[in-house]
């Protein structure tokens, strides 16, 4: 038998050799199947970032009569590059999945929020961030004032770019600039009526007006003949 120091030397020498260093392996395994790259698009690859603030949003429940939570994340203005339109896209964090997604109207009127200096409401006339047209009011609620500030600045500047730059209002402006210009030439020039006759015309019914005259007295004197 061995005796107990012994016995702890073996097991200390074991120990020491079994701590050795030994080179790392590392194993590498082919994928059995490739998967390709996929090009996620989000509908934003035209349009250009006007600003993006971390925010938290918030929508009126009519039902319930209450303030919502909708979701926490980045809040863009997004400029459409070929027709100017602007529009206000926010995604929740982590799962990204949209939770504000509308169109900035020049009507559209940015409230400050419960007299708070974070926080603005504004109502739209239709949100797509369910993916289908809805009227939602809206509140937002910034983490310090500046941002707040920064926001409502950004937003008048979107509607201001609407309102001045933006195809479908431009258009409406022109056509109803060549409306006006219709109208007006229509009282200057009036359309003469139907009841004026040319010379011609009137030679002529003058000549009808004498056959028939002529017609009558020849009657008047058959009938005196035959009497």
């Amino acid at each position: 038998m061995s005796s107990p120091t012994e016995e702890s030397v073996r097991r200390n020498s074991e120990s020491e050799a079994g701590g050795a260093e030994t080179p790392e392996h590392d194993p590498h395994y082919e994928p059995i199947v490739s998967l390709p790259l996929v090009d996620i698009q989000t509908n934003e690859e035209e349009e250009e970032e006007l600003v993006k603030i971390r925010a938290r949003l918030y929508r009126y429940d009519t039902g319930d009569h209450e303030w919502k939570e909708r979701g926490t994340g980045d809040v863009k203005l997004l400029r459409h590059k070929v027709n100017n339109s602007v529009r206000v896209v926010m995604r929740r964090d982590k799962t990204l999945k949209v939770c504000a997604n509308h169109f900035i109207t020049p009507d559209i009127r940015m409230n400050v929020h419960c007299g708070s200096d974070k926080a603005f409401n504004w109502s739209v006339f239709a949100d797509y961030a369910d993916e289908t047209c809805k009227q939602e009011l809206l509140a937002i609620k910034f983490g310090n004032p500046q941002n707040a500030e920064l926001w409502k600045t950004k937003f008048a500047e979107a509607q201001e770019i609407v309102r001045t730059k933006c195809s479908l209002y431009t258009q409406d402006q022109s056509s109803d600039d060549e409306s006006s210009i219709t109208r007006s030439e229509d009282t200057d020039t009036p359309e003469p009526k139907s009841s004026d006759k040319t010379e011609d015309e009137a030679k002529k019914d003058q000549g009808e007006n004498k056959d028939s005259d002529g017609v009558v007295l020849k009657l008047k004197e058959l009938k005196v003949e035959s009497e």
